[in-house]
């Protein structure tokens, strides 16, 4: 087997000198060729009628490629979140605030999801995780103790030294949610967002601040439709359009315990 051996240019050695690769050929190669099986071999192809390249197959090079290309895409997210990166808290020091954030599921799996603070001692989060559903969605609030500043400053509009970070999970279906599915599948968790803590004037109307009262509405409304008893759906129809009176059919179990309990005193 001949090596032809090329000298590069000083422009060139810079970039060849990261493939240096045997090649095949039959006779002496030339300059034209050689070149051509180069770039072949990066490409994973071939060309048609030039010296191959060993160990360019073009399979094996496809893969390589797609492999390296998913390593470099984003990791795509199962999340949708309103708002997306800050979580907005009305500043009043001494007192224990609230925010609030949507969550959507946009994948077309069930995911379970929970938060994580850096400051577990001043804040709280309700619910504290949960499974979604597909489409499903659902407003968390956010609870945060504002303590006072050391120098009277009003941080307002800036960004705190608290973060949120909301982790996900792919399961399986519908589940009871326990914290433990996190720690049963430490591989399979992503970090979806990391939120930061921005602070507002409660007493300087903005779009921020609007916003968010209308979320901690709906999110109040939503706890306490889930307090309240299911509606009535009036008497229950059984068999061929028979209609049962509840009150009825209790005060004949309680005649006909009566009667016995009579009996048995005889």
């Amino acid at each position: 087997m001949a090596v032809v051996e090329q000298k590069p240019s000083s422009d060139q050695g810079k970039v060849w000198g990261f493939f240096k690769l045997p090649f095949r050929s039959s006779g002496a190669a030339q300059n034209s060729s050689s070149s051509a099986s180069a770039v072949s071999h990066l490409g994973g192809h071939h060309l048609p009628g030039g010296p191959q390249v060993e160990g360019s197959d073009g399979h094996h090079g496809s893969s390589s490629v797609s492999s390296v290309a998913k390593s470099l895409l984003p990791t795509r997210r199962r999340l949708k979140l309103d708002p997306s990166t800050k979580l907005y808290f009305p500043y009043e020091p001494g007192k224990q605030v609230r925010s609030a954030i949507k969550i959507k599921n946009i994948s077309k799996s069930f995911v379970a999801f929970k938060f994580q603070t850096t400051a577990p001692k001043s804040c709280f989060m309700r619910p504290p995780g949960a499974i979604l559903a597909p489409g499903e969605s659902i407003i968390a609030t956010v609870f945060k103790f504002v303590e006072h500043p050391e120098n009277n400053e009003k941080p307002m509009n800036q960004k705190s030294r608290v973060k949120f970070k909301i982790m996900c999970l792919k399961v399986k279906g519908m589940m009871e949610y326990v914290p433990e599915l996190f720690d049963e599948q430490k591989d399979q968790v992503v970090v979806e967002r990391i939120l930061r803590v921005i602070f507002l004037d409660p007493e300087r109307p903005c779009p921020a601040l609007e916003k968010l009262k209308r979320q901690l509405a709906d999110a109040d409304a939503a706890v306490e439709a889930k307090k309240k008893p299911p509606e009535d759906a009036g008497p229950k129809i059984i068999g061929e359009g028979l209609v049962i009176d509840e009150w009825k059919e209790r005060r004949e179990r309680y005649l006909a315990r009566q009667q016995v309990e009579g009996v048995d005193s005889v």
